[in-house]
């Protein structure tokens, strides 16, 4: 029996269609988990799971705009019905910005980084945390990022939504960890998962933030992140609660 505790656990993972999302989906198959993959791209979604189970595991799509409360419902609905509860949320899709200075950010553009990036995990949290109550006890990760811990890593409205989200992590893990629910969240460096960022490099924010960015160091790969999402969901991390992981060579150190 694997020690991480994992096996036959319901679990889902957002963005799971590509990078990080799709890498945690990979690995939480691996320990015997049962997984949900949500993310907007359906194509992805589908040929994740069609991975998994080739691989002998088990798995299940949800197709959405998980800004959406529909289909937060859905997400959570399809793990208890598909898998008889819900274990482990791991809240991981999220989009970039552009690097816009603060002056620069449009409505369109903090909206939507806000609502994808932060409000998204607390629906979802909001949404998953009653089926864990319910049996008294749960893993919630969520994908903060290096962007969370400084303000010299991202734009204006990105680093909004991942201070954010590190606000949601800590507050989550104080309110329910009597309940046993733990709550922690990785902060990711600069990682190799295929997102291009538009960004123009001549706009104040991307030559404001241009001095720090030889900082970041080698490049993470999406497995590493990955890794450390499912170790905060395992049994081998059952008191570490609140936690928030940097997973960033040591960027966060400099």
């Amino acid at each position: 029996m694997s020690i991480t505790g994992l096996e036959n656990s319901s679990v889902v993972v957002t963005g799971a269609g590509s990078g990080i999302g799709r890498a945690a989906a990979l690995r939480f198959a691996g320990e015997g988990a049962k997984v949900v993959i949500a993310d907007l791209n359906a194509d992805g979604a589908k040929a994740v799971a069609e991975e998994i189970r080739a691989a002998g595991g088990t798995a299940v799509t949800v197709i959405g705009d998980l800004s959406e409360q529909a289909v937060v419902d859905e997400v959570v609905a399809t793990a208890v019905e598909s898998f008889g509860g819900l274990d482990v949320l791991v809240n991981n899709a999220g989009i970039m910005d552009r690097m816009s200075a603060t002056a620069d950010v449009t409505d369109a553009e903090w909206e939507r980084l806000i609502r994808v990036n932060l409000t998204a995990p607390f629906l979802l949290t909001r949404a998953a945390l009653p089926h864990m109550l319910a049996k008294g006890k749960g893993a919630i990760v969520n994908t903060a990022s290096e962007a969370g811990l400084r303000g010299s890593a991202a734009g204006a409205a990105y680093t909004t939504a991942k201070h954010g989200v590190v606000g949601l992590t800590r507050s989550t893990a104080v309110m329910y960890r009597a309940q046993g629910i733990r709550t922690n969240a990785i902060a990711p460096g600069g990682t190799q998962t295929g997102i291009v960022v538009d960004v123009d490099p001549t706009a104040h924010g991307a030559a404001a933030l241009r001095p720090y960015m030889g900082a970041i160091g080698r490049l993470a790969d999406a497995d590493e992140q990955a890794a450390a999402i499912v170790f905060l969901a395992s049994d081998a991390a059952s008191n570490i609660n609140g936690v928030v992981l940097p997973v960033d060579n040591g960027w966060s150190a400099v």
